[in-house]
């Protein structure tokens, strides 16, 4: 696809032309224009690096706006702040990201109402690691943690990728330099979270990203769709396909929480892809149709079964536990052999009492509170067992983005925003607005740009590739 930008630059360009254009000076808006136009690897390798650029971030001197106020009161929008920033100097492991198109995540929202801690605790820490790693500490926290984009510049130690590469970006942010990170990087000591613990993330014009971050993108997708998937898409992968997740097997029935959200729609892919039987759970029959012309037939909408699982505060309440799991059965027959579990607390009880004996319940967040309580008598008496799962290591990331890349794996962008709007987007989120991910689009001008590809598309089926934006609310 062709945008009306690159047919007015006249297809390629020179870097003594761009220089021409725009001066000595070099912009966001010049390295956008250079991209669209097809500009070569080496032109976009001799464009200078401007000294600032446009971010999306939370300041150090805010973080008490909310205090007091209960969470769902807390708005994103008086938090995020786009302006321009102070763009750091290349360290020689990492390379400069021309951002194409970002999305949110739940990390974001959890940066923009400073829960369940405020995000600048984990940059200071960060930043006593190394002089390099000292840049990380600043009075502004750039967030974002996916990214599809144009690789502009690489450090002097980076081996495989080069200026010019089209790529998404993995969040797991990692050095080689422990032995922690040599089996599973996702156990190193110094492991963490691209643009939620780190500062330079996603949600900006250019990011700075670790060479072992970045993944060819999709040839097929545009690039607001290759950004939405690798945080969600891993971290379902590694839940459950990955030797260190749930191993689901062929014939397998998955009880998946929030179905139609941002690491659940994947599940529900992965589950079917691997020749398992999904059972859905969702919250309207708005988002149960969509689980319907995603391919699942089990589906369960909580709020129609009137499900209370705690009596109050303090109390949960198993005869509705065995409500639930009644109705399991009507719609597959048995227990669910894995549970993917993600609310915590609201959930957790019915998730251990509802898996079959011997099963696994694998839980990667807590989105309604990380304090959860269940009934240890059916997990020990039955076997059962608590998998504990977050994000992925780069060998899992890499397999998911190949499954998005194959056309097994379909990306869930819902809905686009413009980077100026990632205050209205992470409100979505957090108000439980959206289905699957939020697409935000940085230096892209509009939607549909970026796709190498367009037969295979044409293989895989747009009707397939859209499937979650065509039924979103």
């Amino acid at each position: 696809m062709v945008s009306a930008t690159a047919v007015a630059l006249g297809g390629s360009t020179s870097h003594s032309q761009v220089t021409d254009w725009y001066g000595p000076v070099m912009t966001t808006t010049a390295i956008r224009d250079a991209v669209l136009s097809g500009a070569s690897g080496e032109d976009l390798a001799n464009l200078p690096i401007p000294e600032s650029y446009r971010a999306s971030f939370v300041r150090r001197d805010e973080v008490d706006m909310f205090e007091g106020l209960p969470s769902e009161e807390k708005d994103p929008r008086l938090a995020l702040h786009v302006d321009e920033v102070a763009t750091p100097e290349l360290a020689p492991d990492e390379v400069y990201l021309a951002v194409m198109a970002s999305s949110i995540n739940f990390n974001t929202v959890w940066s923009s109402i400073f829960e369940p801690l405020p995000t600048f605790g984990f940059l200071d820490r960060l930043a006593r690691e190394s002089e390099w790693s000292a840049r990380h500490r600043r009075d502004e926290h750039i967030l974002g943690s996916d990214a599809s984009g144009v690789v502009l510049r690489v450090g002097s130690a980076v081996r495989n990728w080069k200026p010019g590469d089209r790529v998404t970006v993995h969040c797991n942010h990692v050095d080689d330099q422990d032995p922690s990170a040599h089996d599973d990087s996702m156990l190193a000591n110094n492991q963490r979270i691209w643009g939620f613990e780190t500062n330079f993330g996603g949600l900006a014009d250019i990011a700075v990203v670790k060479a072992n971050q970045l993944m060819p993108k999709p040839t097929h997708l545009t690039w607001e769709e290759a950004a939405v998937n690798a945080l969600c898409n891993s971290t379902s992968y590694r839940m459950l396909v990955s030797n260190n997740g749930a191993r689901m097997k062929q014939g397998d029935s998955v009880l998946i929480w929030g179905a139609t959200g941002g690491i659940g729609g994947y599940a529900v892919q992965y589950v079917l892809n691997g020749g398992g039987t999904p059972i859905g759970v969702v919250s309207s029959p708005e988002r149960a149709a969509l689980l319907e012309a995603m391919g699942c037939e089990a589906i369960i909408d909580r709020r129609a079964e009137g499900y209370r699982f705690w009596s109050d505060e303090h109390t949960q309440d198993e005869s509705e536990w065995r409500r639930f799991g009644k109705k399991i059965r009507e719609l597959t027959g048995e227990d669910p052999d894995i549970v993917f579990e993600h609310p915590g607390r609201s959930t957790m009880g019915a998730s251990v009492f509802a898996v079959r004996r011997g099963g696994t319940v694998v839980t990667c967040a807590a989105t309604s509170g990380y304090m959860v309580e269940f009934d240890n008598r059916h997990l020990w008496m039955k076997l059962k067992r608590v998998l504990s799962s977050h994000f992925a290591n780069y060998a899992e990331a890499w397999a998911a983005n190949r499954l998005i890349d194959q056309g097994r794996i379909q990306p869930l962008l819902s809905r686009v925003h413009t980077l100026d709007e990632v205050g209205e987007a992470a409100r979505a989120v957090h108000r439980n607005e959206v289905e699957g991910k939020v697409g935000v689009l940085c230096l892209s001008p509009e939607e549909g740009l970026g796709i190498d590809d367009p037969e295979k598309r044409d293989r895989i089926g747009e009707d397939r590739i859209t499937v979650v934006r065509r039924h979103s609310t």
